[in-house]
């Protein structure tokens, strides 16, 4: 017996730009909402820079399963018929900056007083409140902002960001998150909500281990490169192998016991200047040449099979390539081949989302510009093809 996916028979207008709405649309989506993403008649910034080739990976994970229509919201037509379809739909996701909807008269107040039950869902740099409201935030500039890149790299050189752009993905998990509340608190009160979800604030808690460092020594320690935050776990490191690298840790003695007897050197484990962790710590430099001494006699798949057999916390340090292939990735059903008719396989990836005996729907390809308006128009506000060709011509959509 088929079970309904978590979010069936919502509905949400997607307003989301780039990567932090657009990534909560799709986890939307992928819950079964009917999620519709609403672009302006030049298409979402994201678009734009696909369509410099035939297939945009960036868009198309994004944006995967939704519907697409064009709305002019600059217009007075367009600023109309979003007030009319806002009587349709649960849920308003936009990752605009601050006050842009409420520029146009759109923002949360009207858009609520039309529909009670609305969940209106912003996510910004900063939020909408505070002396950094208006600023423009982007993964980069947040990195800075929130002290990640104030803690990343080696002491020696400058402040490095994260190569991935996690702060926008952070965004769109609580602002996914923040949604899904707030519909289970509409069931229970009738009332819809406004969210205010500040990447910023989002971020912070990553800094944990930074930041207890921080307030024992009552000052901020050193960039540490790969090595742990605060210096004090060894080894704990990324350790070069035949043929790269792996990412190893032993913060308990036993780990460290483990380590030492697939290195084949179990008397290091009763060595006095190796016993404890704190003893490991004060002599980092010399574990992490026993260990690298051992890793660079073997591969990264032969240090993995060990580290499996005997209980250590290893894993090899995947490129691209490996973790676009990797096994587990796609045993799971979280990344798959399709083929879309190029010359080569697409790289499809499904939700994170997992629920026992529910099976996410199937990925459905990136709807062309506009292509839902007039069916999504008309279903709604039951306009006939003339009239959705007139809003055209009167460039509201």
């Amino acid at each position: 017996m088929s079970v309904a996916t978590p979010l069936a028979g919502i509905t949400v207008l997607d307003f989301g730009q780039v990567y932090n709405g657009p990534y909560c649309g799709f986890l939307l989506a992928q819950a079964g909402a009917r999620v519709i993403k609403v672009e302006s008649p030049r298409g979402e910034t994201l678009r734009g820079r696909g369509q410099a080739g035939s297939y945009s990976f960036p868009f198309t994970l994004l944006n995967n399963g939704k519907e697409s229509i064009t709305l002019n919201i600059k217009s007075p037509e367009g600023q109309r018929i979003l007030k009319e379809l806002v009587h349709h739909v649960d849920v308003i996701v936009e990752n605009f900056s601050p006050g842009t909807l409420a520029g146009y008269g759109l923002g949360s107040d009207v858009l609520r007083k039309i529909n009670p039950r609305l969940v209106y869902a912003a996510s910004t740099g900063y939020g909408s409140t505070g002396p950094y409201r208006d600023y423009l935030g982007m993964d980069i500039t947040l990195q800075a902002m929130t002290g990640i890149m104030s803690v990343t790299g080696d002491d020696d050189g400058p402040p490095m960001k994260a190569g991935a752009a996690f702060c926008d993905f952070l965004g769109g998990v609580h602002l996914y998150s923040g949604i899904v509340s707030a519909l289970y608190q509409r069931e229970q009160s009738g009332e819809g909500a406004t969210l205010d979800i500040s990447m910023q604030d989002c971020v912070f808690p990553t800094l944990n281990t930074q930041l207890g460092v921080f307030f024992q020594a009552g000052e901020q320690g050193p960039r540490t490169g790969n090595k742990h935050a605060g210096l004090a776990v060894a080894p704990y490191n990324v350790y070069a192998a035949k043929d790269g690298h792996v990412a190893m840790i032993s913060f308990r003695d036993g780990h460290w016991r483990k380590l030492c007897e697939a290195m084949g050197q179990p008397e290091l484990a009763e060595d006095e200047r190796y016993i404890t962790a704190g003893t490991r710590a004060k002599n980092m430099a010399a574990v992490d040449e026993l260990v690298e001494a051992w890793t660079s006699t073997l591969s990264k798949k032969e240090i993995f099979a060990l580290a499996q057999s005997y209980g250590m916390i290893c894993a090899p340090v995947q490129d691209l390539q490996d973790v676009v292939n990797d096994e587990h990735l796609h045993e799971r059903g979280t990344l798959s081949w399709t083929d879309t008719g190029s010359e080569s396989p697409t790289l499809a990836f499904h939700t994170p989302l997992r629920f026992k005996d529910q099976t996410p729907p199937t990925l459905t390809g990136v709807a062309d510009l506009g292509e839902n308006t007039a069916a999504v128009l008309e279903q709604f506000l039951q306009l006939t093809p003339e009239q959705v060709e007139q809003l055209r011509q009167d460039k509201a959509l």
